[in-house]
């Protein structure tokens, strides 16, 4: 009985691939640019500008619709090369999502 109760409460072995941590990459700055379209290319009579904090262009723009209220709209969306924009579906507007460069001091 006493047996039975030490290897039910004895703590697992640990697992060395769990327990080694891969380093993450860095937080990365994205600008993103939001305004709205005339003939399917950006106007800019209005715009909203802003960067965010991300380890990827996925989380970039995930944050940039997040921060635009645009979290669920479905998007088409066009890659090219340095900037992605995302054509809101139902909506004459463009978000443009590109990689900023870190500033030196």
């Amino acid at each position: 009985m006493i047996e039975l109760y030490h290897r039910l409460t004895a703590t697992p072995p640990i697992n060395p691939m769990k327990t080694a941590t891969t380093p993450r990459p860095s937080l990365e700055t994205y600008a993103f640019e939001f305004t709205d379209t005339f003939g399917g290319e950006a106007n800019y009579s209005w715009v909203r500008r802003g960067t965010v904090q991300a380890r990827s262009l996925r989380g970039a723009v995930i944050l940039a619709k997040r921060e635009l209220g645009l979290t669920g709209h479905r998007c088409r969306v066009s890659d090219y090369g340095d900037e992605t924009a995302l054509y809101p579906a139902g909506s004459c507007t463009v978000l443009f999502v590109r990689w900023e460069e870190p500033a030196t001091v």
